[in-house]
């Protein structure tokens, strides 16, 4: 395991940023991972009313068939709902519900609905990555403000969170598979309905991933990212490489662009923050993508508190291979009949736009899944304090390999009723590759103009 230990420089650079450094937890404090919390830090037990049963172990990686393509069978099928939330019945289940939510069932009253299933804690994580999360609870330290690691190890740096900022870094830093390679549709309807699907595809690989992993690897850098475009034709061959780094304020996010008109592969700093998104028709900025990216430095962050929340859990139905995009991709949002929603608990983080600082979003709320540190839900705020923008991960559990993650993820705009869907595979010839491997030389702007032509 890795790790990587950041600071920032400059005495100009402290003078503005609270130096605040958040002690790691006691050894005392860290024994109640294997206790009364689980390995990842979520309350083990179940709650006092039974919707919410005790954490077992998780998904079982035979839970159920997965083909020879990486499709899964739905552990869960024959399931019934428990109950729909609706328009005409959400205020029963205000106290579950987000802001975003409401403000979903509201706009769409005959087509939007909550369908509640059984809860089931199915998430885990390989026992290495369990073992790093032992150790960053009693070493890993936030330095400079929040915006940097130190002594960080693999994934999840503070099981035991004491801020807003620590519950951000664990979802930013999650297990994802260590480095895979996805083709995945990108759907953007317009508001009447009308969509031209984009085919994306992906590598993504760790550093510690990296079959070059070393000495020569910064310990600053987080992941290597390309995306490609394969359709449609007037888009085919524009790539996206992003060097993801940890403290961005010691060393920015590094971006590149190969335009496939052009031949040419130019910087592209504004793939960060609020930048435009890459392909997507501009219903997300950049660090919408994965619902939350990039470095907190824009924003305070204050911890409220955990709640009990309805969001979607367990979704394989959704992610099946007879599925057509067209059953999933419809007006105004996608087919929420293929969508199931389990109570869980989450931890609510509040990001107010620091004084001085820019972005679109004057004000996020997240709502970040207690048992992978997912992001489930984030509600975004403009600046005249109006809800305009509502995200939704509609998660699974990747069993056979104990990964966490999405089948798809969403974002709504609620002024122009546009949506983004994002990362479905269900016509691809295969589900996502975790046996991908790669070396720092593939993600180099050379290689992007070589992955651009191909």
């Amino acid at each position: 395991m890795h790790k990587q230990s950041l600071h920032l420089l400059g005495g100009a650079l402290l003078s503005t940023l609270a130096l605040s450094v958040s002690a790691a937890v006691s050894p005392e404090e860290a024994a109640t991972l294997q206790t009364t919390l689980t390995p990842m830090g979520a309350e083990r037990a179940g709650n006092a009313s039974g919707t919410i049963p005790e954490w077992t172990g998780g998904m079982a990686t035979d839970a159920a068939a997965v083909d020879s393509d990486g499709f899964f069978a739905d552990p869960f099928a024959g399931e019934q709902p428990l109950y729909t939330v609706t328009a005409a019945n959400m205020d029963q289940y205000a106290e579950l519900l987000t802001a975003g939510q409401k403000a979903m069932l509201q706009r769409y009253p005959d087509t939007y609905k909550l369908r509640v299933f059984q809860t089931n804690r199915s998430a885990t994580v390989p026992q290495e990555v369990f073992d790093a999360v032992a150790r960053n609870a009693v070493n890993t330290r936030l330095v400079e403000g929040g915006n940097g690691l130190e002594n960080f190890d693999t994934a999840y740096p503070f099981p035991i969170p004491q801020s807003g900022v620590e519950v951000i870094w664990n979802h930013i830093t999650r297990y994802r598979g260590g480095s895979f390679e996805r083709v995945i549709a990108q759907a953007t309807p317009q508001a009447n309905g009308s969509n031209t699907m984009v085919i994306l595809q992906d590598a993504f690989s760790f550093a510690t991933a990296l079959t070059d992993y070393g000495p020569k690897i910064s310990d600053n850098l987080m992941f290597y990212f390309t995306q490609r475009i394969l359709s449609p034709s007037r888009l085919a061959g524009d790539v996206l490489l992003v060097h993801e780094n940890i403290n961005q304020l010691k060393e920015p996010r590094a971006a590149w662009m190969y335009n496939a008109g052009q031949r040419r592969v130019r910087r592209a700093p504004q793939v960060a923050y609020d930048g435009p998104a890459f392909s997507a028709d501009g219903t997300r900025v950049s660090d919408n993508y994965d619902l939350y990216n990039g470095s907190p430095d824009r924003y305070d962050w204050k911890l409220v508190g955990k709640r009990e929340l309805l969001i979607p859990y367990n979704n394989f139905a959704i992610a099946s291979r007879e599925l057509k995009y067209d059953d999933i991709i419809q007006q105004g949002h996608i087919n929420q009949d293929l969508v199931r929603y389990e109570v869980h608990r989450v931890w609510e983080v509040e990001a107010t736009l620091r004084e001085g600082q820019r972005h679109v979003y004057a004000k996020r709320h997240f709502f970040i899944d207690e048992d992978n540190w997912q992001a489930g839900e984030i509600d975004h705020y403009d600046g005249r304090s109006g809800l305009w923008r509502v995200a939704e991960a509609i998660a699974l559990q990747r069993f056979d390999l104990k990964i966490p993650g999405y089948a798809l993820e969403t974002l709504y705009d609620l002024q122009n009723g546009r949506y983004m869907a994002l990362g479905m595979t269900n016509e691809e010839r295969k589900n996502y590759d975790f046996s991908f491997e790669a070396s720092s030389a593939d993600f180099t702007p050379n290689a992007l103009r070589a992955a651009g032509i191909r």
